[in-house]
């Protein structure tokens, strides 16, 4: 992510918005949309969009509270998620579907107080899995979005 320029990001997004604008997006297994790889907020908001039913509407969330708690966070679309991270510093979170949940993962997760509930095979990763009528608790998860912001990111 250092190693992007501003200009680089900003030509990638172009060229992944005119994509997926021409292609209605096709739905992995789960309901997970493949979405071109993309650097910025486009592509990020064409996988919101192309996210099925209730999903989409927890993905706006999502993103809202995540840019509204980190000022400048940086996003992208890889392996077909969205990313954010903090320039220079990595991505601190990634969102995904899932047929019964979206999961978002922290992977700095084991750092964060208190700790999200889902466990993970690797050490530092933690989950949290938001279902169509589970109660969003916005306070927490920005709680921890803000607190995963100043942790050193993953490099991916």
């Amino acid at each position: 992510m250092a190693s992007r320029s501003s200009k680089g990001a900003e030509k990638v997004t172009k060229k992944t918005a005119a994509t997926s604008a021409a292609a209605e997006p096709i739905l992995l297994s789960g309901g997970n949309p493949q979405i071109p790889k993309g650097y910025g907020d486009a592509p990020v908001q064409a996988y919101i969009a192309a996210m099925p039913g209730w999903k989409s509407d927890i993905g706006r969330r999502l993103d809202a509270l995540i840019t509204r708690t980190v000022p400048g966070v940086s996003k992208a679309v890889k392996w077909n998620s969205p990313f954010y991270g903090m320039e220079g510093q990595g991505w601190f979170l990634g969102v995904h579907c899932y047929a019964r949940y979206v999961k978002v993962a922290f992977f700095k997760g084991a750092s964060l107080h208190p700790l999200p509930p889902g466990e993970s095979k690797q050490r530092e990763v933690r989950y949290l899995d938001i279902r169509e009528d589970d109660p969003f608790d916005e306070a927490q998860i920005a709680s921890w979005v803000a607190q995963a912001s100043r942790l050193p990111g993953e490099r991916m």
